[in-house]
C-alpha cells in the first residue's frame, strides 16, 4: 500500500515542509523532539490541516489544497497511537474496545473485541480502567482500539520513548509480530535510531521541519547521503571541509588539516563515527593534538569528548570511544583520523 505526502505547514515561527513516498511496511520518520515528525502525523490523520500539499494513501486523496479535497479524520481510515495512548478515562478496557466498534455499527460484535484482547494479553482487564492499567497495558489497549476499526494506514507516535528499558524490549518484539500481520502501510515516528534500524524497511530524516525523500533503513546506516541522514543515523563527528592542496583538506569547524588521498570534488562536509576515532600518545599521520575534556565510562568503552589542543576558540568538541582506559581529563593525547573513515558528504 503506497503512502505519499508533500505538505508544508507554519504554526508560527516554525515551518514545516515534508515530502516523502513508501511502497508499503514500516517507515519511519526518524528525528530530534520538536523536529516536526508528531506534526506530520497529526497532518495526515486530519487532526490538523496543512497550508498546503497533498496526502495520498493507497491511491486516495485524503488531503490536497489545489482541488480543495480534505477529507475529515473519520473518513480517512487512518489510526493514529498517541504518546499518551488516548482512552477514554471514563470507560473500562472492554467499552474503549466497544468505542471503535461502534461507528462501524458493530458494538455489540463480541468476539472481534474478545479476540483482540486475547491477541494483546489484555484478558481479565475488561472491567478495568486506564488509571488502573500500566503502561505497557494502557498501550496495547490503544492499539488494539486502533487495529478494531479496521484502519488502512497505521501510524505510531513514540510508542516506546514512555516505558522503562526492560519492558520497551518486550513491547518492541509484540510490535513486530503486529507489523507482520498488519495489512496496510505503517509510518513508525521515533528519535531513537535503534528503534528505526530494527523495526523499519525504509525511513526519512526530519531535521527542524524539513525532510525530503524517503531511503532504506540500510542505506541510511551504511552510505548517508547528506549531512542531516549521517547525523541521524550516529555519526557523532561532523565538520565543514575545504580542499586546500592535492590530498588535503581543512575541517573548518574542527580547526586543523587532515591528509586525506581522495576528496570528491562535491564535498562540503565531512562526518566520523566516535568509533573510529583512535586515541594515541605518539604523534602521526592524521594524528591531530587534543585535550581530554571529559571521559564517561560505559559498559564496553569509555567516551571521551575532546578539544584540539592547538585550535582556536569555538572549535568543535570531538567524541571518541576507547576499549581501554583512556588519559585523564586535562590531559593531552593524539587523535587519530584513519582516511578510510572519514565520511564525505555534498549537502
Amino acid at each position: 500500500m503506497a503512502v505519499s505526502v508533500d505538505i508544508r505547514k507554519r504554526l508560527g515561527s516554525f515551518e514545516l515542509k515534508v515530502s516523502f513516498q513508501t511502497e508499503g511496511g514500516v517507515h519511519g520518520l526518524l528525528g530530534a523532539s520538536g523536529c516536526g515528525k508528531s506534526l506530520t502525523l497529526l497532518c495526515i490523520a486530519g487532526v490538523m490541516k496543512p497550508d498546503s500539499g497533498r496526502i495520498e494513501v493507497d491511491g486516495r486523496v485524503l488531503f490536497d489544497s489545489g482541488r480543495g479535497i480534505d477529507l475529515p479524520p473519520q473518513k480517512r481510515s487512518v489510526g493514529l497511537l498517541f504518546q499518551n495512548y488516548a482512552l477514554f478515562p471514563n470507560m473500562t478496557l472492554e467499552e474503549n474496545l466497544r468505542a471503535a466498534l461502534h461507528a462501524k455499527g458493530r458494538s455489540r460484535d463480541g468476539e472481534a473485541v474478545g479476540a483482540m484482547l486475547r491477541r494483546f494479553h489484555l484478558q481479565g482487564l475488561e472491567n478495568h480502567y486506564p488509571v488502573q492499567l500500566s503502561g505497557g497495558q494502557q498501550q496495547r489497549a490503544a492499539l488494539a482500539r486502533i487495529l478494531l476499526s479496521g484502519p488502512e494506514l497505521l501510524m505510531l507516535d513514540e510508542p516506546l520513548s514512555a516505558l522503562d528499558s526492560y519492558l520497551r524490549r518486550q513491547t518492541e518484539l509484540e510490535l513486530m509480530e503486529v507489523f507482520e500481520s498488519f495489512g496496510g502501510s505503517i509510518l513508525f515516528v521515533s528519535h531513537s535510531r535503534g528503534e528505526v534500524r530494527r523495526l523499519c524497511r525504509s525511513v526519512t530524516v526530519i531535521d527542524s521541519g524539513f525532510g525530503r525523500g524517503s531511503v532504506s533503513v540500510r542505506e541510511l546506516f551504511e552510505a548517508p547521503r547528506t549531512l542531516s541522514q549521517a547525523m541521524a543515523a550516529g555519526w557523532e563527528n561532523y565538520s565543514r571541509v575545504r580542499k586546500i592542496g592535492e590530498g588535503r583538506l581543512l575541517a573548518e569547524d574542527w580547526g586543523f588539516e587532515l591528509a586525506v588521498p581522495d576528496i570528491p570534488a562535491d564535498s562540503r562536509y565531512a562526518a566520523v563515527r566516535a568509533r573510529s576515532l583512535h586515541l594515541s600518545v605518539e604523534p602521526g599521520l592524521n594524528a591531530i593534538p587534543v585535550k581530554i575534556l571529559r571521559t564517561v565510562a560505559d559498559i564496553n568503552c569509555t567516551a571521551i569528548l575532546a578539544a584540539p589542543a592547538e585550535g582556536g576558540e569555538g572549535m568543535a568538541v570531538l567524541r571518541a570511544e576507547a576499549e581501554t582506559f583512556p588519559p585523564f581529563e586535562g590531559e593531552k593525547a593524539y587523535l587519530n583520523f584513519p582516511p578510510g573513515s572519514l565520511l564525505f558528504l555534498g549537502s
